[in-house]
């Protein structure tokens, strides 16, 4: 997921939910193939159609939220032109979309703030997306604090966050991610070839072990992008080759 050593397990108590920030090597094995069929089971896409860069923000689901200016994550200003959009997963069993947009605006989710490291003291990203609903956190054309410290991932890309709460469907989560990044490459001129996961950045610093991390790890295979990753882009590009020319709102 995010940093912390960018992505390490951030346990925070939020009124009763606990919530892990991180993207480390998942405890369960997952067949690429049989993975693949089950998320594709839940797709319909011969029922789609052409659509307007505005109707696919809303098959989308946007709900801004953002956190405050001048408050926690963004008590600096941090302008960016973003030119990569990089996924990520929570690796959160219990905290859901909510609970992350609430963490955010609540300054909760904090960081070592140090040379080689977060840079900020806090973690921040852009959306955080559930089968249901993409939560918006910070403006497009901010930075985040969620990829590889003082480097391109931070200083150029829009961050998502994938959700894995129980109850939570990762197939149509994956999905909804997938026409979001078809959104966001459409509104600011992002090749197919920068939406990266988390995996891409490496995070040079004294303090990290392991540079890549395994993440989002339900698309990585033996922990490093494969055809589960490709598969993923297939679907942004799905999603993109939709849109037909008209107007397109922009996320900040």
């Amino acid at each position: 997921m995010k940093q912390a050593s960018a992505a390490c397990i951030l346990p925070i108590i939020l009124g009763a939910v606990v919530i892990f920030a991180a993207c480390s090597s998942p405890s369960a094995s997952y067949g690429s193939r049989s993975r693949v069929a089950q998320w594709e089971s839940r797709y319909h896409d011969a029922r789609l159609g052409q659509v307007t860069p505005w109707q696919l923000l809303r098959e989308v689901g946007i709900k801004v939220d953002l956190i405050p200016a001048g408050t926690h994550g963004r008590r600096i200003y941090r302008p960016m032109r973003p030119t990569y959009i990089t996924i990520h997963s929570t690796q959160n069993y219990t905290g859901n979309a909510y609970n992350h947009a609430l963490a955010l605006k609540r300054g909760a989710l904090r960081a070592t703030k140090r040379r080689g490291g977060n840079r900020i003291g806090y973690l921040t990203w852009h959306f955080t997306v559930q089968q249901d609903v993409a939560i918006q956190h910070l403006p497009c054309r901010e930075q985040g604090e969620h990829a590889d410290f003082d480097g391109p991932g931070n200083n150029k890309s829009i961050g998502i966050e994938m959700c894995e709460h129980r109850g939570n469907d990762i197939g149509l989560t994956i999905d909804k991610t997938a026409r979001l990044a078809a959104y966001l490459m459409h509104t600011y001129g992002i090749p197919l070839s920068h939406v990266v996961p988390h995996y891409h950045w490496p995070r040079i610093s004294p303090h990290v072990r392991d540079p890549h991390k395994n993440c989002p790890h339900f698309l990585m295979d033996g922990g490093r992008p494969g055809p589960t990753w490709q598969w993923f882009l297939r679907r942004v590009h799905f999603h993109h080759s939709r849109l037909v020319p008209g107007p397109a709102r922009s996320l900040g």
